[in-house]
């Protein structure tokens, strides 16, 4: 029976995750904006999209050491404001001279709160001693929506008010939630003298974990940055309609995490996932084969159905490889986030210059097959030692 403390603290990793679902997509949702504002081709704008990921990767890596040795409580409390500010900055730099470092500086801190909030939602998870990990990822996917949403509403207003304003609300919300989060000593069930140094934390144990999150990332990327290219090139969609397939796809992602740990709880993660890799292949199917515009969104909504379970079991199975809670395999896993994002865009991007975007998709439709035989690797294990 889960104790106050374990509600108090759970309520503040809910916190956590909506605040950097929201801060993610007020700089997301700007691409094109920061692209007109400061006259960026597309050659250089991907050049300086790669900044977040690739510094995200270090700042994950960085937030697993600094993790295992002082909680990811210290880490949230500073890095979370500093991805609030660093949207701000974003929004008021006036030339890509002082846009870059920001962007330098976003990666890394945002690079750092993913580990960390996953961390906390790993020691919220092992405290009730049930699956809600996907509840966070919801509530991540749902603000995530809502920031969208208000860049729609809001869109013509100065582009600085329109980044900064939930950026307050962000502000809030990090120094909230960072009172309530689990401590060090919280965030262990394994005495802390079984605790060996981030570095002695063997790889093999999570390298499926890794490989399925490097994969489910470069489905994100495909559709995240062309689905509107597909939508356009391919299918010839107007204005109105080219939207609807990412709408699809964060709708679908969404409404399945609402039901995922009820899901896992029943069937097992292993078993979740391997449906999901399945969801995806077909939905990647469906986009590659897709004949009209409805049946290419319907399929980007079932790439979305697929994709979304495997993030959540990912961090899950990594936090049951590591109860001492040093963090590590979960920083690991998270840095494969970033990886397949990279590879994801430059992949698809070279196909489509090779072939065309359909043909793209393709990619992903093979590495989402791949899921399901990495499916295995999620069953609950007996946690590894370290010494």
């Amino acid at each position: 029976m889960p104790s106050s403390r374990d509600r108090q603290a759970r309520l503040a990793t809910y916190a956590v995750y909506a605040v950097q679902g929201l801060s993610f997509a007020s700089l997301l949702i700007q691409v094109a904006n920061l692209q007109a504002k400061h006259g960026l081709d597309e050659g250089s704008l991907t050049a300086l999209l790669l900044i977040v990921p690739v510094f995200a990767g270090l700042g994950s890596v960085a937030a697993g050491e600094f993790a295992a040795r002082r909680g990811s409580k210290p880490l949230l409390r500073l890095a979370q404001p500093v991805v609030a500010v660093a949207v701000v900055l974003a929004g008021l730099a006036p030339n890509v001279p002082l846009l870059v470092p920001v962007l330098l500086v976003f990666g890394v801190a945002v690079g750092a709160v993913d580990a960390g909030m996953n961390m906390q939602g790993v020691a919220v998870e092992r405290r009730y001693g049930v699956q809600v990990l996907n509840g966070f990822h919801c509530v991540w996917s749902a603000f995530s929506m809502l920031g969208a949403l208000w860049a729609s509403v809001a869109a013509d207003l100065p582009l600085p008010l329109v980044m900064a304003a939930p950026m307050v609300l962000a502000v809030a919300g990090s120094l909230y939630a960072g009172r309530d989060l689990c401590t060090r000593e919280e965030e262990k069930v394994a005495p802390a003298a079984t605790s060996a140094p981030a570095a002695r934390f063997p790889w093999r144990p999570i390298i499926p974990l890794c490989l399925a999150m490097g994969f489910l990332y470069v489905g994100d990327a495909a559709v995240s940055n062309f689905n509107t290219v597909f939508m356009k090139e391919i299918l010839d969609a107007g204005p109105k309609v080219i939207p609807l397939a990412y709408v699809a796809y964060q709708a679908t992602t969404l409404a399945v995490r609402l039901g995922g740990d009820l899901a896992v709880r029943r069937y097992g993660p292993a078993a979740i996932v391997r449906i999901g890799g399945l969801i995806a292949t077909l939905g990647f199917l469906g986009v590659v084969t897709a004949p009209s515009q409805p049946l290419a969104i319907v399929a980007f909504g079932l790439t979305g159905v697929g994709l979304s379970v495997v993030a959540p079991q990912s961090f899950s199975a990594a936090g049951r490889l590591d109860p001492a809670g040093t963090g590590v395999a979960i920083a690991r896993v998270n840095l494969f986030n970033y990886v397949g994002f990279i590879v994801g865009a430059a992949l698809v991007g070279v196909i489509a210059d090779a072939a065309d975007m359909r043909m793209a998709f393709v990619a992903p439709l093979v590495l989402s097959a791949v899921i399901i035989a990495l499916a295995p690797g999620f069953q609950p294990k007996k946690a590894v030692s370290t010494t």
